[in-house]
């Protein structure tokens, strides 16, 4: 079973549900029809996303980059807000290792079924599932945060990510951008207009919007971090940004 509640306890910093901050009743109206249209869409290819995520999975050693980026030490609590079909789960729980804490969050009953799936075969008893929506966090606290290619999903991205970054002092968010070569940038149109309704982007400039989402999660990280790195891979297509503040 795939755990529907937004409390979940564990080792390193207490995880439970925190208060909605900002949300008021228009832009819930909003996220319920983004959260449709991200449920409808992944839902329905929860099978070949496992699959595809899974074979690319070490493609630039952008995702155990990510993970790297978060600076964890055992016993540590992380969050991966779109967790998915758990792809990045193995390497979150190796950095925390087994007396730290991994909580996946994801708002798509099939991906998080698949991502169970992963756990139950792997026998870990310190990683947990929760069903909840990245642009309301289900999680009050962690050391941190992880989302890989998430941000797109979300018009007000800035205020996505602001709000992860009262989940804890160090996130980390890798994006798709659309500064590569023209081969890449091809391939990034074709995948936006295949997924038009997910990302919505019905009309205009895809590779636009999906170059200001992803600016606008960085921007949010400067806002709120002492320090961001930010670095480029995969012939400059994806971009991971890590925010940490200083003690």
């Amino acid at each position: 079973m795939v755990a529907e509640d937004p409390a979940v306890g564990g080792g390193g910093n207490a995880v439970t549900a925190p208060a909605t901050r900002g949300v008021n009743a228009v832009a819930l109206a909003a996220d319920a029809g983004r959260a449709d249209r991200i449920r409808s869409g992944y839902g329905r290819w929860a099978r070949l996303y496992d699959w595809f995520a899974r074979a690319t999975a070490g493609v630039g050693g952008v995702r155990r980059r990510c993970v790297a980026a978060l600076g964890l030490d055992p016993g540590d609590t992380v969050v991966e807000f779109g967790c998915g079909p758990g792809v990045n789960l193995p390497v979150l729980r190796d950095a925390v290792g087994p007396d730290g804490r991994v909580v996946g969050v994801d708002i798509t009953g099939p991906m998080l079924r698949r991502a169970r799936g992963l756990v139950d075969r792997r026998g870990w008893e310190n990683v947990s599932l929760v069903r909840g929506d990245a642009a309301t966090p289900p999680i009050a606290t962690a050391d941190g945060v992880l989302a890989t290619f998430v941000t797109s999903l979300f018009p007000d991205a800035g205020s996505v990510v602001d709000r992860w970054c009262d989940v804890a002092d160090s996130v980390a968010v890798a994006n798709f951008v659309p500064r590569g070569n023209r081969v890449a940038n091809a391939a990034l149109w074709g995948f936006t207009r295949l997924n038009a309704r997910l990302f919505d982007a019905a009309g205009g400039d895809a590779l636009a919007q999906l170059e200001t989402r992803t600016d606008a999660s960085r921007d949010a990280l400067a806002a709120r971090m002492d320090a961001v790195e930010t670095t480029r891979h995969v012939f400059g297509t994806i971009e991971i940004n890590a925010g940490a503040r200083v003690a």
